[in-house]
C-alpha cells in the first residue's frame, strides 16, 4: 500500500510541475491601455474602471491580468480587466448574467451579487467611455458608453472594453459576462 503510494505521488509531482510551468505569469509588461476612471453619480453605478500604460517599475491599477466577454445584444464584447484585487473578486464571480440600467445618460450599471473587495484601490476615479467600474458606495457594476467627467470617492476602474465597443452599451439592457482567459 505504501509503494502504490509512493508511485501515485511520483506521477502526480511532475504533473504539478507541468501545469505551473505552463500556467505561470509571465515577467512581460502588458500592453498599454488607455487611462480611464469613473464617476460614482448612481445608487446603481458602482463601477470605474482606469487604463494606464504601465512602466515596469511603477504599479498600476491597470495592469491586463485577464480578457473577459461581455454579450449584449446577442453581440459578443471583448474587454482586458486590470490585476487588481477588485478585478480579481470580480472574475470570481463569473460567469453572471446582469440586468442594466442607464444612469446619467453615462453608464449603464448593475447590481452585483456580493460587494467587491477594494483593498489597495486608489480613493477616486473617473470614468472613461469603455471602463468597466465597480462604485464601492453602492456595490454596483458600471460600464461607461460616455465620459464620466469628475472623479469619483469609491469608484473602482477594473478594467476596458475592446477600442470601440462602449456605444454597443448606450441601449443595452441586459449583458452576460465570462471569462476568456
Amino acid at each position: 500500500m505504501i509503494a502504490s503510494a509512493l508511485r501515485l505521488r511520483a506521477r502526480a509531482v511532475p504533473i504539478a510541475v507541468v501545469l505551473l510551468t505552463v500556467t505561470a505569469c509571465t515577467d512581460d509588461p502588458p500592453a498599454a491601455a488607455p487611462s480611464s476612471t469613473s464617476s460614482p453619480s448612481s445608487p446603481a453605478a458602482g463601477t470605474r474602471q482606469t487604463a494606464m500604460a504601465q512602466e515596469p517599475t511603477a504599479p498600476s491599477d491597470r495592469n491586463t491580468a485577464m480578457t473577459i466577454r461581455l454579450t449584449v445584444h446577442g453581440q459578443a464584447v471583448d474587454a482586458t480587466l486590470n490585476d487588481s484585487a477588485a478585478a480579481r473578486d470580480f472574475a470570481a464571480l463569473l460567469p453572471l448574467t446582469l440586468d442594466l440600467s442607464d444612469f446619467h445618460g453615462k453608464e449603464r450599471v448593475a447590481d452585483l451579487p456580493r460587494r467587491l473587495d477594494t483593498s489597495g484601490a486608489p480613493d477616486a476615479a473617473e470614468g472613461k467611455a469603455g471602463d468597466l467600474a465597480y462604485y464601492a458606495p453602492w456595490g454596483n457594476l458600471a460600464v461607461y458608453y460616455r465620459d464620466g467627467g469628475s472623479r469619483d470617492p469609491g469608484l473602482v476602474i477594473l478594467g476596458h472594453l475592446a477600442d470601440g465597443a462602449a456605444e454597443r452599451f448606450t441601449t443595452a439592457d441586459h449583458v452576460t459576462i465570462e471569462a476568456v482567459s
